[in-house]
């Protein structure tokens, strides 16, 4: 919900992707859809070596972006995909505020 999110975590979630890596990751993980890839498969596909890609998965698990399952001996990540959605309505939920007669901006409760 847009306005459970506070303006840190959302800069905390935009920081986190200003990184061209996390976001590589992010977005490999948004195009796998809810079953996710294993950080096996996230390693072969961009190309990153072992060590640099669980800082970057670590980082992406500490601001709620991502989340990783253990499944028998495989380590699965996942795209939080709510958290998503959250920081996309949060960036878009004040459009045009301020604009008066802006068709786009929201009205006032």
């Amino acid at each position: 919900m847009v306005a459970d999110m506070k303006i840190d975590d959302a800069a905390a979630r935009l920081e986190a992707l200003g990184n061209r890596t996390r976001l590589q990751i992010y977005r490999a993980l948004v195009r796998a859809g809810h079953p996710g890839m294993p950080v096996g498969r996230l390693q072969e596909k961009l190309k990153v070596p072992a060590s640099t890609l669980s800082h970057h998965i670590k980082t992406l698990v500490s601001v709620g972006l991502v989340s990783q399952v253990r499944e028998s001996t495989t380590l699965v990540c996942h795209a939080n995909f709510e958290a998503m959605r959250g920081l996309v309505d949060f960036l878009a939920s004040e459009c045009c505020a301020d604009e008066v007669g802006c068709k786009g901006a929201q009205t006032a409760a």
